[in-house]
């Protein structure tokens, strides 16, 4: 039987316009914000010959999640355009994502002040290019491209990891508009046809070790929020929707984070809520003034938090382990301590990019970027199972989705396993495309959309 979630919760949790219809996957994450597509009855077997409905080249590279409205999916890349900028050398790292502050922590500032911006690696004499970053319209059914608008062009300032991309936010929409990050680059408002109607420019964000940007903005109401954490002076605004105005901005200490904020209502009102390394903190939307903190996650925070039934859950897993499950109506002030507010914490085998899957009350999270699952039930911390090996699965990016009572992992080498949702472990099928995948799934209706390297991939039973 599959699990029905009121339209309030959908409207809490996506933020997003009455045009949006629940069966739309407006932003990261999802309507919910936790990875579940609530009526959606997509395949759970497929391959290259099998089950595949269109599959279309991206040009250029992105790992943002696709988003769906309507007969459209939408899609944010950056295309080089071979030219290079004189001089100027990417300063990324060229290694894996296992070790990447080794400098950082020898250089830490004995009176507290920030430190001075990190130079990262070397990348082997690569010249940062040129790009356009372009946002695309994709017909539903043909999987045709409807427009491409290019929002920006520019040499980036600095590099990216090599496993990133100078596109990897998702985009974000209220049913009128589409709403582009490209990080530095700017923020953009797009209608549906692809015209522009404003920009935001917040800057150059210095990056730990120029590891790349990647958090996504959020939406609720007239309110779009942007969390801007790097190595330089941070803060977290609120810009009207409608012409980009800023509504509040306040500053924060914190170090490099990508991850994307939530916005959820609480009795009665709306607050982001915003993972960090030194603090989760949760602001109220209509006036930004902070409402409570907690202390307790790893380094280099990339999750996204989750949201359901009064518990928030928080996750990371740089250097260490945790996940929290938040009471929210509790929260006030500093809760690190409070047992009435934090209801559990779990500290071992937690994600370091993938973020969390909430579906119900059943908590999905990979360990480090691995094919370890673990299940939790999000209301108390208890194991329900894990950590499981997912036969098959190996290094992991993208995040763990579900629909259907049926849950997805998808890995770095194409492979997607399926599983039954609860409290046991049992795989339904697993299934390989010829593809890399780093983006994460987007699901609507009956559809799967999976973002790989090179193309984005439908895929729907017959």
């Amino acid at each position: 039987m599959r699990t029905r979630f009121p339209l309030f919760v959908l409207a809490c949790a996506a933020g997003a316009a009455a045009i949006c219809s629940a069966g739309d996957w407006p932003q990261w994450r999802g309507p919910l914000g936790s990875g579940v597509a609530p009526d959606a009855d997509p395949p759970i077997e497929w391959s290259e010959s099998k089950n595949v409905k269109w599959k279309v080249a991206i040009p250029g590279r992105g790992h943002g999640s696709p988003i769906v409205l309507g007969d459209r999916v939408y899609v944010q890349t950056a295309i080089p355009l071979g030219e290079s900028a004189e001089g100027k050398t990417e300063t990324g790292a060229r290694h894996g994502p296992a070790a990447p502050i080794d400098a950082l922590q020898q250089s830490q500032p004995r009176d507290g002040a920030r430190p001075a911006r990190p130079q990262g690696r070397p990348g082997g004499g690569q010249q940062l290019k040129k790009h356009k970053f372009v946002v695309m319209a994709i017909d539903r059914k043909s999987g045709k491209t409807i427009w491409e608008t290019k929002v920006h062009e520019g040499t980036p300032h600095e590099g990216s990891h090599e496993d990133g991309t100078f596109a990897s936010a998702s985009p974000i929409t209220d049913g009128k508009h589409v709403y582009a990050f490209f990080g530095s680059r700017g923020l953009y408002c797009l209608d549906l046809d692809g015209k522009l109607i404003w920009q935001e420019d917040f800057g150059d964000m210095q990056i730990r070790r120029s590891f790349g940007e990647g958090a996504s903005p959020a939406l609720h109401g007239d309110a779009l929020v942007v969390v801007w954490d790097h190595e330089g002076d941070d803060f977290i605004v609120a810009l009207d929707k409608s012409a980009g105005k800023e509504l509040w901005r306040k500053p924060r200490d914190e170090n490099t984070t990508w991850a994307t904020p939530l916005i959820v209502e609480v009795n009665g009102r709306a607050q982001v809520v915003a993972n960090a390394t030194k603090r989760i903190r949760g602001y109220d939307l209509k006036t930004g003034e902070q409402i409570w903190e907690c202390g307790g996650m790893t380094e280099n925070v990339i999750p996204s938090p989750v949201y359901g039934d009064g518990m928030l859950v928080a996750v990371s897993g740089f250097r260490g382990a945790a996940a929290c499950g938040i009471r929210l109506a509790k929260a006030k002030g500093d809760i690190t301590d409070s047992k009435e507010a934090v209801a559990w914490r779990y500290e071992k085998n937690t994600p370091y990019v993938p973020s969390p899957l909430l579906y119900g009350d059943a908590l999905y999270f990979l360990d480090k970027n691995t094919g370890m699952l673990t299940c939790l039930n999000s209301q108390t911390g208890e194991v329900n199972f894990g950590p499981q090996r997912l036969e098959g699965i190996q290094n992991v990016y993208s995040s763990i989705v579900g629909a259907a009572n049926h849950v997805y992992v998808t890995d770095r080498k194409g492979r997607t396993v399926v599983l039954e949702r609860g409290k046991e472990y049992k795989v339904l099928a697993s299934n390989q495309l010829d593809e890399g995948f780093e983006a994460s799934a987007a699901i609507s209706g009956k559809e799967i959309f999976l973002r790989g390297n090179e193309h984005l991939y439908c895929i729907a039973a017959p």
